[in-house]
């Protein structure tokens, strides 16, 4: 099929794009400098010149709990923005399947564990990346409007954490497993995290994702948003252990505690895609950070795809 990956280049997007090459797809690979999904008519350009069949709709405007606080009504703005303009087109070219990226930022701050994609609506997301979350869970809204009023065959899944070769490196807005790479790897003597380590996470290492992200494609057609995750919770803290074990760091862990946590704990509960299209996460965790530690050294200092 011709495939529109949006945010191809990016850290999920390249490893999709590979896996449909490698499955025999057409993909035609929409990166931020050549179109600006915030803005309608470089989303229509976007849609003429690739006629997809298939989109994976993956660019978004993301990062930490640092970029989350500093860039709240960006991070609202942009990913409504992209989100509706892409839907819009989707309508517009007829195309045969949309496969819409949501995230875990969207849950509620307090929820039952694992998260159930019933709970979704009870409760407002944890402050610090509320504008994020929300906007992306407006796009689920859209998804199933459009499926309702003009049978946009549109799907939304919701990944769990994501971490993985090509994963974002950057000083300030790097999400917390490449971030702690990141640092562990310097050389120094001691490391500052951030908040007192309490908060847990669940972690989907990147083809994992991209294997959920193809079979959703492939298998599933409803409307109701589905959670892709491993099914292991940790601990920041003992998370920032296991990162220097595989590191090697051997220096002093010391938590900031004047600085926030973030959400209490996250773990999804990912029966749904098990039993609609057969998903499930087969990297240990330890396994994944071993193949990203390695790719990391191996690129130290290169920049992030774009």
């Amino acid at each position: 099929m011709k495939a529109l990956v949006t945010g191809g280049g990016g850290f999920l997007g390249s490893h999709l794009v590979d896996r449909l090459r490698d499955d025999g797809h057409d993909v035609f690979v929409a990166r931020r400098a050549d179109y600006d999904l915030t803005r309608p008519d470089d989303t229509a350009r976007l849609f003429a010149d690739a006629q997809p069949e298939l989109v994976f709709h993956l660019a978004a405007e993301v990062g930490g709990i640092g970029a989350n606080r500093a860039n709240p009504g960006r991070y609202w703005y942009a990913n409504l923005m992209m989100g509706a303009h892409i839907l819009e087109e989707a309508r517009l070219a007829g195309t045969r399947k949309l496969v819409l990226t949501g995230t875990v930022c969207a849950y509620p701050k307090v929820v039952p564990l694992p998260f159930s994609e019933d709970d979704l609506w009870n409760g407002y997301p944890e402050e610090t990346n509320a504008p994020y979350g929300v906007a992306k869970k407006s796009i689920l809204v859209g998804a199933q409007a459009y499926r309702e009023q003009y049978g946009t065959d549109a799907i939304f899944l919701l990944p769990a954490n994501l971490y993985g070769p090509r994963d974002n490196f950057h000083e300030t807005n790097a999400h917390v497993i490449a971030d702690l790479i990141r640092k562990m790897a310097a050389g120094d003597e001691e490391v500052v995290l951030w908040g007192d380590g309490s908060p847990t996470r669940e972690f989907l290492y990147v083809d994992d994702c991209v294997e959920g992200l193809v079979l959703a494609a492939e298998r599933y057609d409803g409307p109701d948003p589905v959670n892709l995750g491993a099914g292991k919770e940790i601990s920041i803290r003992e998370l920032a252990e296991l990162v220097a074990d595989v590191v090697g760091f051997q220096g002093k862990i010391t938590w900031d505690t004047s600085m926030p946590n973030g959400q209490p704990r996250r773990s999804v509960d990912a029966t749904r895609a098990r039993e609609l299209f057969g998903f499930e996460a087969r990297t240990p965790l330890r396994e994944g950070l071993e193949r990203t530690v390695a790719w990391y050294r191996e690129h130290a200092g290169a920049p992030a795809p774009a």
